[in-house]
């Protein structure tokens, strides 16, 4: 009996599991799929797909998946579900300006679902372009040290595109347009960094007359841009 019962525990706990597995990918099979639909298949071309492609492959999405994902969003393969980019802006507590990006395919229902998220949590809805333009679209690469030093970094990523280099500490932020922050990530590769992290950010400026640098991650700045995902269940 002990071992029948020491199987249907891991039976149950490896369920769990898949269960959790299937969930996240589906989810960045979603974020692939929009990502392609809204800036085309060029991964080149379109830095919120690379940085999809490239946390769906971190987490051993099948190539397969990816590539079937990448077709559906371009056009090129038939299916997949009718999602959209919305955005909404709104103040948090004691005013902080807020910027929500939802995907979505139900618009009805993410206004609503954001609306009481944002009602409960001491938050407010604004009209559009009440905060949006306290935010700069930002191509963000996240660089671990390791032996590099900033010279390294710059020298690596300047010819790239880079507007600025960070030092958080443990890691150096690099920031670009946004428009095309892919060639960062290789810069820095070519400079010997292992582990480089790219998103597409959006962030306030820096404060007048240069200001102190923005805190390192967890600490947030003042002005927070929080994508949300809003899907069936």
């Amino acid at each position: 009996m002990s071992g029948h019962s020491k199987w249907a525990t891991t039976k149950h706990k490896k369920a769990v599991i898949d269960a959790k597995r299937g969930k996240l990918f589906a989810k960045l099979i979603k974020n692939i799929e929009v990502a392609a639909r809204m800036g085309g298949v060029d991964l080149d071309g379109n830095p919120t797909l690379y940085d999809a492609v490239q946390k769906a492959k971190k987490q051993s999405v099948p190539n397969k998946n990816i590539d079937s994902a990448i077709k559906r969003g371009g056009g090129l393969e038939a299916g997949g579900a009718d999602y959209e980019t919305i955005m909404y802006e709104g103040y948090g507590p004691n005013g902080v300006a807020v910027l929500i990006e939802c995907l979505t395919d139900n618009r009805n229902r993410a206004a609503s679902d954001v609306r009481v998220a944002m009602t409960r949590n001491g938050g407010s809805m604004a009209d559009p372009g009440s905060v949006s333009y306290l935010f700069n679209r930002k191509g963000v690469v996240i660089v671990p040290k390791g032996e590099l030093t900033e010279d390294d970094v710059l020298a690596a990523v300047l010819d790239a595109g880079a507007e600025e280099v960070n030092d958080l500490g443990e890691n150096f932020e690099v920031l670009s347009d946004g428009v095309r922050a892919d060639p960062l990530v290789r810069g820095d590769q070519a400079s010997g960094a292992a582990g480089a992290r790219l998103r597409v950010d959006r962030l306030p400026p820096p404060p007048p007359g240069g200001g102190p640098p923005r805190p390192p991650p967890p600490a947030p700045p003042r002005c927070q841009w929080h994508p949300i995902a809003c899907t069936n269940r």
